[in-house]
């Protein structure tokens, strides 16, 4: 090769290492850019309905005999949630519920019902396993695990693995075994079922969905996303002070 040749070559190889750093740089810049959008979305409120914009209930709500209860069952105004036990948004709102309970004693209770969403792998066998809780040790039992099992999932469809669920079922007091048993032969399969058809009939089609119950007027509001306590407050005291 003559000497030219090799010059060549060399300025070739050289202008395409440049070229290459130059490409690697930017593609580092686009994925910091989308990595913070990520993040940004990540810790925004989930996209609320505002305004207009609320969809409408389609049916009648009411509490039926095995609605699980945090609260009093004859409390004026009921919240009821649809919810998944793999959804970020409902694991940020089950304190936000509980405050509300606790700050509206005896005023407001909280109905909770399942909606496992189909891209949660998990969420549909832990909304079977948390019937199987209540099954085992009650009402009580029922909302202890749900409890348990916010705080152990980091969400997103396999925040937390079937295979330890019995564990979660005896660090809160069930015979391991039954429950495994319970879980084991689906036998809450159509209860899960049947919440997830009764909210496709109400319109909700997403979690949390919330729909506040004023059982004396009869006056309804669907509040759709982990709305913060503020917000439901407001909705309920404005149901509260109409005697």
């Amino acid at each position: 090769m003559s000497i030219g040749m090799m010059v060549i070559s060399f300025f070739f190889v050289g202008s395409l290492y440049t070229r290459v750093k130059f490409l690697e740089k930017e593609l580092d810049a686009y994925k910091n850019v989308t990595g913070v959008v990520e993040k940004v979305n990540q810790n925004s409120p989930s996209n609320q309905p505002t305004g207009n914009n609320i969809p409408e209930i389609k049916g009648e709500v009411k509490l039926v005999d095995d609605d699980h209860v945090n609260g009093e069952r004859n409390a004026r105004i009921l919240l009821f949630e649809y919810s998944d036990l793999e959804c970020p948004y409902c694991k940020r709102f089950h304190p936000t519920a509980q405050q509300i309970v606790d700050t509206y004693k005896g005023q407001v209770a909280w109905v909770y019902r399942h909606l496992p969403l189909a891209f949660h792998a998990n969420a549909k066998k832990e909304a079977e396993a948390s019937e199987c809780a209540n099954e085992l040790g009650g009402n009580l039992a029922f909302w202890d695990f749900l409890d348990a099992l916010f705080i152990k999932t980091t969400s997103g469809g396999t925040g937390i693995a079937l295979s330890d669920l019995p564990t979660l079922a005896t660090e809160i007091g069930l015979n391991k075994i039954e429950f495994v048993d319970c879980l084991e032969n689906e036998k809450y399969a159509q209860r899960v079922k049947r919440d997830m058809d009764t909210a496709a009939l109400l319109g909700v089609n997403g979690t949390p969905g919330n729909i506040i119950l004023d059982t004396k007027t009869g006056k309804t509001k669907l509040m759709p996303g982990a709305y913060p306590y503020e917000d439901f407050k407001k909705a309920i005291d404005e149901m509260l002070v109409n005697n």
